[in-house]
C-alpha cells in the first residue's frame, strides 16, 4: 500500500491500535500473509513522496499487487502541477510493473461535494481534481492496468461513507474503497479468497459530539489554512468567469442592440 493519510487508514480508527482502514481489508480479502503486507503510506503524503520516499521500500518488498491511493494533497497545494504528477506516477508504475507487479491507483470524486465548500472553492478544488484524474487516466491507459474511479463507487456521497472530518473514509467508506479495489483485482485476475464485507465491526464509532467539536477545534482552521493556501487559484478561476459574463454580457447587447431608426417613405420631403 502506498499514499497518503487514506491510504494510511485514517477515518478507521480500532482500540488500541490505531488506524486500521483499506489495507488490512483487501490482504485479508487476497489471504495476505502478515508478513507479505507492506504499507508505506503517510500522512500529508502527495505524489511525489510515493514516488522518491515510498518507492524504494515498495520495490525491495517486490510485492504481487501495488494499491496507489493519492493526489488529493496536491489539489490543494498553490504549487499544483498535474504534468508532474502523471510523471511520478507513470514511474512508480514502470518501476513496479517491471516486476510483476499489478498497479492499482485510483482516481477521485469531486469532494467539495462532501465537504460543502462555498462556491469559489468548490469550483478550483473540482478543475483541479478533474485535471488530476486526466493525468492519471493517461497514465493508467498507457500501463493497461487497472484503476478505481472513486466517483463511480456507489455510496461514495453518503454521509455515512465519511468520518467526522469529511476528509476520509469512515470504516464502511474504507471497506466500499477495499471491495471496489478488490474488484478491480479481480477483474485482472487475482484470486479474491474473501470478498470484503461491508458489514462494520472492530472499529470505533465517533458520537456527535465529537463530530462538532473536529468542525470547530480542526475543520474550520484546516478550511481557512487551505483557502488561504488556494487563494491564488480562486482568484484566477473568479476572474475568468467574470471575464466571461461580461463577453457574453457584452455580445448579447451588441446582438440585441436596436437599430438607429430610418426614415420612412412618408417621412421624406
Amino acid at each position: 500500500m502506498l499514499g497518503d493519510s487514506t491510504a494510511v487508514g485514517l477515518g478507521d480508527p480500532v482500540p488500541g491500535r490505531g488506524w486500521r482502514g483499506v489495507g488490512p481489508f483487501v490482504a485479508r480479502a487476497l489471504d495476505v500473509a502478515p508478513d507479505g503486507y507492506l504499507n508505506t503510506a503517510f500522512t500529508g503524503a502527495r505524489m511525489r513522496c510515493v514516488r522518491y520516499d515510498q518507492l524504494p521500500a515498495a520495490t525491495t518488498h517486490r510485492p504481487d499487487v501495488a494499491l496507489v491511493i493519492v493526489g488529493m494533497n496536491d489539489t490543494l497545494r498553490s504549487d499544483f502541477d498535474a504534468a508532474a504528477m502523471a510523471a511520478d506516477l507513470d514511474h512508480v508504475m514502470t518501476t513496479l510493473g517491471a516486476l510483476g507487479t499489478i498497479v492499482v491507483p485510483v482516481r477521485f470524486h469531486d469532494h467539495g461535494k462532501v465537504f460543502r465548500l462555498p462556491g469559489p472553492l468548490y469550483r478550483a478544488l473540482k478543475a483541479r481534481i478533474d485535471e488530476l484524474n486526466e493525468a492519471i487516466g493517461t497514465v493508467v491507459r498507457r500501463h493497461g492496468m487497472p484503476c478505481l474511479d472513486l466517483a463511480a463507487m456507489p455510496g461514495a456521497y453518503d454521509l455515512a461513507s465519511w468520518s467526522v472530518d469529511r476528509l476520509h473514509p469512515s470504516e464502511l467508506g474504507h471497506r466500499m474503497l477495499a471491495k471496489g479495489l478488490t474488484e478491480q483485482l479481480g477483474e485482472a485476475g487475482v484470486e479474491i479468497v474473501e470478498p470484503v464485507s461491508l458489514a462494520c465491526s472492530g472499529g470505533l464509532q465517533p458520537t456527535t459530539a465529537q463530530h462538532v467539536g473536529w468542525l470547530v477545534l480542526k475543520g474550520i482552521p484546516w478550511l481557512w489554512r487551505r483557502s488561504r493556501d488556494l487563494l491564488p487559484y480562486v482568484a484566477s478561476i473568479l476572474a475568468a468567469s467574470a471575464k466571461e459574463s461580461y463577453l457574453t454580457w457584452r455580445d448579447g447587447t451588441e446582438v440585441t442592440a436596436a437599430p438607429e431608426p430610418q426614415p420612412s417613405a412618408l417621412q421624406i420631403r
